[in-house]
């Protein structure tokens, strides 16, 4: 089962026509790292976390999926 994190990013990377290999890119890390994160295979950092959630303009809540 998916965690919440993994379907909202999956999700924001759909919505904006992005691949996974262009997520990766715009956020240097490798695609292999997205897919794991889509799939619930791996966390991201704290860091990457404030990240992600600035480059698709939502807030940390929203992205882990906190009401």
């Amino acid at each position: 089962m998916k965690n919440k994190f993994a379907e909202n990013i999956a999700q924001l990377r759909k919505e904006q026509g992005l691949t996974q290999k262009e997520l990766a890119e715009k956020l240097g890390v490798i695609t292999r790292t997205v897919s794991h994160w889509e799939t619930g295979g791996q966390e991201c950092s704290l860091d990457m976390l404030i990240k992600i959630a600035c480059f698709f303009s939502v807030t940390t809540d929203e992205l882990l999926g906190i009401e």
